[in-house]
């Protein structure tokens, strides 16, 4: 074995240290679902905030309105306009997740190891992760899964945050105490959790999850635009040409 091609951005499911030691290169693909993920962040975000989807079930069970709002999962909408947007991580994807909160017309608050010059003019404010938790309406996690990320959701934290804070993670499972946010949606210290990723995945039937009304959940999908698909086998074609050649690009353990 002499080069892995991770058809992915995130490098966590697999021993790079490991590769490096036995001489094997490791190239990923950074970048190609920025847009997809921030996308479907939002579309999390306004699933939760206008129910969309769950009206469209009422009309088409024939109905114009219920007296039982919560057979169809219904909550009182949501306007953005004004909310606190906090992001956690700010690469590519939280920044554009940024752009998008901001035309919303949403302030925005942000959690990140490095604040680089150019941020300067994103009109975000940069903050430490407790302001982000007290201050948040919505908190959308967008970091990598490491040592010192994983668990970064937990019954501590949630302690901290803003209650009634909504909850969303379209990055990696790794990153939320599953069994202390299914406790905080419960006791209503989280109203709501929009999720695309798992600790395990698929989500074991018996999670709670799985159960509770104010939990939206999909497939880890967020990645899976067809344009996204297109540049994601685009740029692992690429990195495979250019290792063959001698340079090698996007290689991520030196």
């Amino acid at each position: 074995l002499k080069w892995v091609g991770i058809i992915a951005t995130g490098t966590d499911n697999l021993d790079l240290e490991a590769c490096r030691r036995h001489g094997v290169a490791v190239a990923n693909v950074p970048g190609y679902s920025t847009y997809s993920v921030a996308q479907m962040t939002f579309s999390l975000l306004l699933a939760i905030c206008q129910c969309a989807d769950r009206y469209d079930r009422l009309v088409q069970d024939g109905r114009w309105r219920t007296e039982d709002p919560a057979a169809y999962r219904l909550l009182p909408q949501v306007e953005l306009l004004g909310k606190t947007f906090g992001i956690y991580g700010y690469g590519s994807i939280g920044r554009q997740t940024a752009r998008i909160a901001r035309a919303f017309g949403m302030d925005v608050l942000v959690c990140t190891r490095t604040v680089r010059p150019e941020y300067a003019a994103d009109g975000v404010e940069f903050v430490d992760f407790d302001a982000l938790l007290a201050r948040s309406d919505v908190l959308s996690l967008h970091c990598p899964a490491t040592p010192a990320t994983r668990g970064l959701i937990n019954a501590a934290t949630l302690v901290k945050a803003k209650p009634g804070m909504i909850l969303l993670n379209t990055a990696r499972g790794a990153l939320v105490d599953e069994e202390a946010v299914a406790d905080a949606l419960q006791s209503g210290q989280l109203a709501y959790y929009g999720a695309d990723a798992f600790g395990t995945e698929p989500l074991p039937q018996d999670s709670r999850l799985r159960r509770l009304p104010n939990a939206i959940l999909t497939p880890h999908i967020a990645w899976t635009t067809k344009e996204a698909l297109q540049r994601l086998m685009d740029i692992t074609t690429r990195n495979l040409h250019t290792w063959l050649e001698g340079s090698g690009e996007h290689i991520v353990n030196g």
